[in-house]
Formats: structure tokens, C-alpha cells, sequence
């Protein structure tokens, strides 16, 4: 109230403040901040911080594999992995947009995008999780491609299923890389809307399917609606993982990639029904 009154003294009306939801999932150890853009998120930050004396430590795809591997014994594994080149005759020895500081491979998410793309596409939707379970996946409404040498720039296409589009296609044929991608996910009977930034595993828009009879004001169940959304995620990525880490699996993943690019048709595959 008292830095509301000091900005209406300076400038004789009151400034409409930002506000963003927040939740801290004590138990899980995770903090859910309802903003996407960097100062709102260092602000947040530092806010916490300074308040209940704990130190954060932003989630990125790179972060996810690490602490995946740290689990798994696979450090060693992790730390030799490489960007990935998928168009013929394209080498990539380095991506525009990581960053030369960070200790995480945040590359992965993009070819986890990919990888999700051609398993879409050419294998099946229906994947089976390492908890045993069983989700359903579907790319939709916006697709985000960048070159990763930083040469042809950032396509941007919006529809109801865009990698269904020629210019899709012909865009990670040109050796884009997705960058951002809408996705629907179906995992215990629940359906998940979402938007996906590959390297910093940011979701937005996310939009939670409750069953028809339940109570909309039961928090416990949206709380545990959000901590499935994340887990789904997390999941699906680790899926894609446990390929990547392992060279001669991926070596075949790879060549089965390069070889559907190189097909002069888009796929006819028609997406799964929400």
C-alpha cells in the first residue's frame, strides 16, 4: 500500500500493479510461478529468496536430464552428448541459442521435440511411460522452428495441427529445429492442454480438463492436477531420454529421422481425435 501511495503522489493516479499466481508445492519441492518473462520470474525469485531463505534453481530440459542421470549413474554418458543433426549433409556444431555458460544440455529439449514430431508421425501417439503407464500425445495449434546456426532466422506457423503442414516439414528439412510447440497430452483419463518452450521446459497456456461432476473450488484436486501436467511432461521427455543416452539406440533413431526428411511427401498420418 505504502509504494501504491508513493506512485500516486508522482503521477496523481495509481499504477495497475502485475500480479501472478504462485504456488509452492512444499512437498515436491517446486514452486509453480504463473509469469513467463525474465524480470517478473528474477523478481519472484528474489522475493522468495529473501523471504523463506531458500535458494531456487530454474527448471530447464538440460536440468531434467541431469538429474535424470544423476539417478541413473549416467553423468559420464550425459556429459558426452553432442547436438544431434538431423537433415542430410548438415553438420551443427554448435546451437545459436544455448547458452556457452549454462552446466546443462538445454540442446535436448529441442531434439526431444523432434524426436516427439517423428514418433507422432511414423511410430505411434500412444506411449508407454517408465511408471508403467500409458499417454497420448498430439501437437497442435503453434509450432516455433529456428535455424540453431543462427543463419535463416525463426518461422512461426499457428493451425490446428501444424506439422501436418509442407512448410513444417520443409522448414526441419531446411535443418530447423522446433523450438516451441502446442501439445495436447491424455495420461489417467485426464487431458492436458499445454505449450511447450523445448529448452527452458517453460509450459504456458496450460489448460486442465477436470471430469464434468468434479468441484471447481476443490483446490487439492487442481494442486494435483498441475503436479500431474508436470510429471506427464517429465515423463514423456524422460521416455526420449533413455533413447538419447544410449548411442547405438539413438544412432538408429537418428538415421530413421534423417531418412523420413529426406522423403519428398509429408506424412498423410492423419492426428489422433482429443
Amino acid at each position: 500500500m505504502e509504494q501504491r501511495c508513493r506512485e500516486k503522489a508522482a503521477t496523481g493516479k495509481y499504477r495497475k500493479m502485475a500480479h501472478f499466481p504462485v504456488l509452492w508445492d512444499l512437498p515436491n519441492g517446486t514452486l509453480y510461478f504463473g509469469g513467463s518473462g525474465a524480470a517478473a520470474i528474477g523478481r519472484c525469485a528474489d522475493l522468495f529468496e529473501s523471504t523463506f531463505g531458500v535458494e531456487l534453481c530454474g527448471k530447464t530440459s538440460g536440468s531434467v536430464a541431469l538429474d535424470w542421470a544423476t539417478q541413473n549413474d549416467a553423468i559420464e554418458r550425459l556429459e558426452d552428448l553432442a547436438p544431434a543433426t538431423f537433415a542430410s549433409d548438415q553438420a551443427i556444431p554448435d546451437v545459436s541459442w544455448s547458452n556457452p555458460f549454462s552446466p546443462y544440455s538445454d540442446f535436448l529439449g529441442n531434439e526431444f521435440l523432434m524426436w516427439l514430431w517423428w514418433q507422432l508421425e511414423n511410430e505411434t501417439d500412444t506411449l508407454e511411460l517408465s511408471d508403467e503407464t500409458e499417454l497420448t500425445a498430439m501437437l497442435n495449434k503453434i509450432l516455433v522452428l529456428e535455424c540453431p546456426l543462427g543463419e535463416y532466422g525463426k518461422e512461426t506457423i499457428t493451425a490446428d495441427s501444424p506439422i501436418h503442414l509442407p512448410e513444417a516439414l520443409q522448414a526441419i528439412r531446411n535443418g530447423k529445429l522446433p523450438r516451441k510447440t502446442g501439445m495436447t497430452l491424455v495420461r489417467f483419463s485426464q487431458q492436458f492442454d499445454l505449450v511447450l518452450q523445448a529448452e527452458t521446459f517453460a509450459i504456458s497456456g496450460a489448460k486442465l480438463h477436470l471430469d464434468d461432476d468434479a468441484d471447481p473450488h476443490d483446490l487439492d484436486a487442481r494442486i494435483q492436477s498441475i503436479r500431474d501436467l508436470c510429471e506427464s511432461v517429465d515423463l514423456l521427455f524422460l521416455n526420449f531420454l533413455e533413447h538419447r543416452i544410449e548411442s547405438a539406440v539413438w544412432k538408429k533413431t537418428q538415421a530413421k529421422i534423417t531418412k523420413w526428411l529426406s522423403n519428398s511427401e509429408p506424412s498423410r498420418r492423419k492426428p489422433a481425435a482429443a
